[in-house]
């Protein structure tokens, strides 16, 4: 294994991860006002409301997958008694329409951003790089998905799954990934540059779960009554 697998799969993601959670900390206590979509509806609604549900419920979806695929060891879906092939199909089955409708969806969005004048003149540098950063993983993601239709002689939950678990549990295990194709590790050092600019844009905006609207209290509006 060269030193060029070692610094990639066993050094890389943590200088990440660090790059990751230090700069949405310093986000969160430094810009706590600028932790926002910076919504453009108020410039043009159509298009984004289209675009904007075709890429967030397909990312949903997306997320699931790697959900099942990475962080679920495949030894919970032997134990169910699901072989190799019938995962793989569902996994394809599944995940490949909800890449694509994501993947339609930021594109709906980039080309909005680009051809209203209004919404492209107030578009930031961020903005750019976050839209074309997930273009990037999504597109990666497909091609790597697309090109393994046949997963004869390659399996991500023996190889990817362990190593990412790995991360977060210290346990190194560079070498699982020196054999992978190079279309996953294309994918998988995107989304290395994905996590690397996302505390510093609007992507935060993930993380802005609105849970103090469960326990707030009721806001009562009362119809004045116009005297006569």
């Amino acid at each position: 294994m060269s030193r060029l697998d070692i610094f990639l799969w066993a050094i890389l993601p943590y200088i990440v991860l660090t790059i990751f959670i230090g700069g949405l900390i310093y986000r969160y206590q430094k810009d706590q006002f600028g932790w926002t979509t910076k919504s453009s509806e108020i410039l043009e609604k159509k298009r984004l409301r289209i675009g904007s549900l075709m890429f967030h419920w397909g990312l949903i979806f997306v997320f699931g997958g790697h959900v099942a695929g990475i962080l679920v060891p495949i030894q919970f879906y032997e134990a169910l008694g699901i072989p190799e092939h019938i995962y793989h199909k569902i996994a394809i089955i599944l995940g490949m329409p909800a890449g694509i409708v994501a993947f339609i969806g930021i594109l709906l969005l980039l080309h909005r951003r680009i051809s209203v004048k209004r919404i492209f003149k107030t578009t930031t540098t961020g903005d750019w790089v976050a839209l074309l950063v997930v273009i990037l993983c999504l597109a990666t993601g497909l091609t790597a998905t697309s090109l393994n239709v046949d997963a004869h002689g390659f399996d991500y939950r023996t190889t990817i799954a362990p190593w990412f678990r790995g991360i977060f549990t210290f346990h190194f295990q560079p070498e699982l990934m020196a054999g992978i194709p190079i279309w996953f590790k294309i994918h998988i050092l995107s989304t290395f540059v994905l996590y690397t600019v996302w505390p510093f844009t609007r992507l935060v905006h993930a993380f802005s779960f609105p849970l103090r609207y469960l326990t707030r209290n009721y806001v009562i509006y009362k119809r004045r009554v116009r005297e006569i």
